[in-house]
């Protein structure tokens, strides 16, 4: 796997192949624990998945793809500890993600 692009990424795929059967209608209801994911991936070494799971969905929560939680509500991705569940993100929670995010220069070289 060398190509980088969007949704090259088995963790990123596992996660919203994941989220679709659980929030099929895309709305932001339903969450997923990321050792769901880890398990999916690598069932013999999910533990040491898991890190990357919580790596990639912290990328993808920046990005108003993704939300966060803990005990039903969305964290700031900066300082979460301890169990997370992931779900999709609602329009305002995307809102907020990209108005958060640094202005984007346009550059040529990707």
């Amino acid at each position: 796997m060398q190509h980088i692009g969007l949704m090259s990424d088995p963790i990123e795929t596992a996660i919203f192949e994941k989220l679709a059967k659980a929030d099929p209608k895309s709305v932001g209801g339903k969450s997923i624990e990321p050792s769901d994911v880890a398990k999916e991936l690598q069932p013999e070494q999910w533990q040491r998945m898991l890190p990357k799971v919580k790596a990639v969905a912290l990328g993808l929560m920046r990005q108003g793809k993704l939300t966060i939680t803990k005990k039903g509500k969305a964290v700031d991705p900066s300082s979460f500890k301890g169990v997370i569940r992931l779900r999709l993100p609602t329009p305002e929670e995307t809102a907020a993600a990209l108005a958060a995010l640094p202005p984007v220069v346009e550059s040529d070289d990707d």
